[in-house]
Formats: structure tokens, sequence, C-alpha cells
């Protein structure tokens, strides 16, 4: 049977504040007679070249070079560790995963361990990868991937204040280090992280040709962004909480493929796809064209699917309405063709994340209501997050950085100041919320498959169905080739496999899969950083009560199936 569809621990290890307090010095500028002796000694020793290969994004060579340090230095964990963050630039895992077993294997040193938290965490084992780094800052070594590093689960896990406090650190330690550097610029404001841009295009590098594309657009998107009104996405109306229909969409007169809402753009209505594995609002160029969206810069998109990505570009709505809000000045998608994975459009649920937002499948309806205001938090209006965080701006620290702003319309230099940023709160009515990892506008949700150690798949209300990766779906079952047809903003997936039957199990959930389609995520994990096995998809969420919680990385599942739902094509 040919078979359509579309995509479009947890407990986390807390410690204390003694990582911030290890005692180590900032390091003091080398004076002009060090940096020529270290130049002399990247040019005779293989790993202070290794070393300047890999800060030129020469992975490989950086590999041959500290293959050759380890014929006179067999037990080095700096080659080791070297090597196996090279193997993750270069997208090999298993070489990387091998690589540091085996240096662990010669060396116990700090450097190893943090080699060792970079593999999991790239593998998903997001909470063992954590305890590495705390160990290590814990520890007093002062190692500046350490702090990086656990910045990220610190982004994942909705605490922002903690993270740029870690980030900071990592910039203090090692400023000259291209990861540390790119990451701290995300910090800073939208001037800042032009004149950023602009240097790494100028300044002889091994950007490939894809990253160089991607700074480019980037650095045209925030030149071009800095030009618009200053005020950013803002809401118009008075209200602060809404209620939307959700709409039908069909795949024919008797069969299901989503729900969507009903978006006014500039006064025209459309019915868009509201899809939580997508960002932003993203709408065909011909729906732009009757709304008077003008271009503002030329941008990619992409999706599951191995086509690519799809030409397209950012627009500003000078009006947008669903429900009973209305916001003003916000940017869109806009994708260069006739449809968005065969829809007009795409609202991607991370625009309401100033809301508590609750999508009722079996009521259907959308409720958009305020979130528990934090202890001493003063009022403030909600916005619409339209800034697509898959498009340039912002990677780092990404819509929903904590300040309920987007950070490319914040004030220029403010963007993410420590004294604006805040933790993630848990309200005592949300205490019985799932804590899940937020990865820009991606929502990973642990989750147990059969008796195997829990894994992440993503919430997609986008995706027809439930996925899974082969990778995850051997660990418990049989795969084998299957005839489903799987497409997403990037077209077709070219190999699609059938696992048998899985038991998935999320939240205080549990749903028995007797055939589950499988496909390669690697694309979209290695977007993310870190492994994602699989999708919860529409055929299994339309039973559900869902509210979410972006601004705090939390999630609570309902069951309801008290409603008659139209089959699925």
């Amino acid at each position: 049977m040919l078979r359509l569809f579309q995509l479009g621990v947890i407990s986390v290890f807390l410690c204390g504040l003694s990582f911030c307090q290890t005692g180590t010095e900032p390091s003091t500028l080398p004076s002009a007679v060090d940096q020529a002796a270290a130049a002399s000694s990247v040019t005779v020793n293989p790993l202070g070249r290794a070393r300047a290969l890999f800060r030129t994004r020469d992975f490989e060579g950086a590999i041959a070079q500290y293959r050759i340090f380890l014929q006179t230095h067999p037990n080095s964990p700096d080659a080791y560790a070297g090597i196996t963050r090279a193997y993750l630039k270069e997208k090999e895992i298993d070489s990387a995963a091998e690589t540091v077993k085996k240096g662990l294997a010669l060396s116990d040193a700090p450097r190893m361990h943090v080699a060792l938290g970079e593999v999991l965490f790239r593998q998903g084992k997001i909470g063992e990868a954590e305890q590495e780094w705390v160990k290590v800052i814990n520890s007093g070594y002062p190692d500046a991937h350490a702090y990086l590093d656990l910045a990220r689960v610190r982004r994942a896990i909705a605490k922002y204040k903690t993270a740029k406090s870690l980030v900071d650190k990592a910039h203090e330690l090692d400023p000259g280090d291209p990861d540390v550097e790119e990451a701290w610029v995300n910090t800073l404001g939208r001037a800042e992280r032009i004149k950023y841009l602009e240097n790494s295009l100028s300044d002889p590098n091994n950007l490939d040709p894809d990253e160089r594309q991607n700074a480019t657009t980037s650095l045209v998107y925030l030149r071009e962004r800095a030009k618009q009104p200053r005020h950013g996405c803002r809401l118009a109306s008075k209200v602060t909480r809404t209620e939307a229909p959700l709409v039908r969409l069909l795949s024919d007169p008797t069969h299901l493929r989503g729900y969507g809402l009903t978006v006014s753009v500039n006064g025209h209505k459309s019915n868009l796809l509201l899809d939580t594995g997508a960002s932003g609002i993203v709408v065909k160029r011909s729906i732009a064209e009757k709304a008077g969206v003008g271009k503002i810069a030329e941008t990619k998109s992409w999706g599951v699917g191995d086509k690519g990505p799809k030409n397209s570009y950012v627009g500003i709505a000078d009006s947008i309405r669903i429900g009973e809000l209305e916001f003003q000045n916000c940017p869109i998608d806009v994708i260069e063709g006739r449809s968005v994975a065969e829809e007009d459009g795409l609202v991607g649920a991370d625009v309401f994340e100033d809301f508590l937002v609750d999508i009722d499948f079996p009521d259907e309806k959308l409720k958009l209501s305020e979130l528990p205001k934090r202890p001493g938090e003063t009022a403030r209006k909600p916005e619409l997050n339209s800034e697509n965080d898959d498009d340039p701006p912002d990677s780092e620290l990404p819509q929903g950085d904590g300040t309920g702003k987007p950070a490319s319309d914040k004030k220029e230099g403010a963007a993410t100041n420590a004294s604006q940023l805040q933790d993630r709160y848990v309200a005592l009515e949300m205490e019985g919320y799932t804590h899940i990892f937020r990865f820009g506008h991606l929502l990973l949700v642990p989750t147990m498959i059969g008796d195997v150690p829990q894994k992440l798949f993503l919430l997609d209300t986008g995706a027809l169905t439930n996925t899974i990766s082969p990778a995850a779906a051997r660990e418990v079952t049989k795969v084998h080739n299957d005839d489903t047809i799987v497409k997403g903003i990037s077209g077709r997936v070219n190999k699609v496999y059938e696992a048998n039957k899985a038991v998935l199990q999320f939240g205080k959930l549990r749903q028995e899969n007797q055939d589950i389609t499988a496909f390669d995520t690697t694309s979209l994990s290695e977007d993310a950083g870190t492994e994602i096995s699989g999708f919860l998809g529409f055929a299994m969420l339309r039973f559900l009560d869902i509210k979410i919680d972006y601004r705090d990385a939390l999630i609570d599942f309902s069951y309801d199936a008290k409603h008659w739902h139209m089959p699925m094509e």
C-alpha cells in the first residue's frame, strides 16, 4: 500500500554555582616575543600545527597533524581530544566515539572528559554529557569548552541567564577559540554581530560554500533588519489572550491531514498549517504578493527531504491577525514556489512563545493565555515571535532567550544583557508538566522506545504520523524497506523504511505502534547538534490537548478521545 505524508535524564543534572567559583584567573595577552615564539613553534610542532589548522576549519589537516604528534606522544589527551572534536566537526560521529574511547583508556585527563561530553551530547545523551562537563568545571580545571558546552545544556533547558554567564566565562578563558568567539558574539547586539560577520567574510578562512552562503545571507538579513523600525514586531490590540478555532485541512472531502489557523496578513486571509515542527510564519509567494509583503533579504528554507534548501526571502508584514490578536511590523518567510510542503503556508507554534500555548485538538481550538509571572516580574505586553530561527539572526540565543523579545529586535548592544535574561521558572500550576529540551524552535521530548535508554523525539504536528530513525528502530525491532513517500519543505526523502512494533512512552502517555515509518534524521540532528531519534506526529497528537510553555521549556499532554475524528489519509 502506498502511503503519503509530510513533515514540515529528564532529570537534568543540576549543580550549584560552584562551577562559577573555580578561582581561575583570566588569561593574559601574550607579549610580542611570546607571539613570535608561538608562531615559530606552530611550524615545527605537529600539535601546534594541528590546533592552527583546526581553528582555520581544516579538520582533515588537523587530524593528520594530531596523528603525527601521537607517533611521539602516544598517550596525549590533547591529541585524542583534538581528533575527537575534529571528527565531530566532520560529522563522523562513530569515529569520534571510537577515538574518545581509545583516548580515555590511555588518559583520564579533563580534556578527554570534555571531549567525551561532546560525543555524548551529539548522541542525544544530554544528561550524561552534562555530568562530564560539570565534573571538569567543579574540579577547577579551566577548560573553555567545558563552560561553552555546559551553556548549550543550560539553553536547552531554558536557563538563559546561567547560559550567558557560562559563555562569558568561556570567552574569558579562550577568546581566540572560533566556537567560543561565535557563541559570545551571538550574545551581543545586532551591530556587534554585523561587524563579526563582516570580519569573518573578509578574513581568510576555510568556510565551505554552504557556510559562506549562510554567513552572507545572515549579514544581508541583519543589515536590512537594522533599517526597520526599532519597535519590532509588537502587539497592537489590547487583548492579551485569545481563542481561535482550528481549521480542518483535508486531503480529500473525507480525510484529515492536519489542522490550521486562519491568519490575516495585511488583511488577506489564508488557512496555514499549525506546525510545532516549523518556525515562524512561512507562506508561498502568491500569498505574500497578494498581501503586498515586499522582500527585504533573500534566504534559504529547508526541512525534511533530500532536495536541499528552497529559495525564499524574508519580508515584513504591516499587520498579522490571529484570532483577536493583531501584531504589527512582523517578519515572515516567503517560499519562492507554488506551495510550502504542499500547503499554502505554515505557522510555527513558536510564534506564540510569549503565551501559554494550548493546542486543544479534541475541541479543535487554539487557546493563548498569559504565562505565569515570575516572582517580582512586572507586567509587559506579549509579542509575536515571527523571527524564524532557521534564518540568520540569533543562532546562539534564539527567540525565547528568556527576555520575551526576539533578540534581533532589542535595542542595540542590549540583546542579551545579563540583567534581562532569566532562568526557567516552574510555576506551582506547572509542576506536573514534562521538562523538555528546546533547540531554537525544535521541542525535543524525552521518549522511551521499549526498554532501551531514553531518546529525543521531535514534537511535530506537521508530520502526519509518528516516525523513527532506522538506528533507533534497530535497537528494539526489525527494519525493512518500505514504499511510503515522505515529503517536507526540502522535497521527498529518498530512503524510507518500515519498523515493526515499537512502543513509545513520553510524558504520562504510552502508545503502541504496530508499524512505524523510519527514515534517516541525520541532517535534522546535525542542525540541532544532538541526536533526534524520531517524530511524534499528528495522527497520534490529534487525540491530545497539548499545553506548551516555550519560555520555560515545559509541556503537558492530556489524552481525550471523546470526540469523533475524521479518518487520516
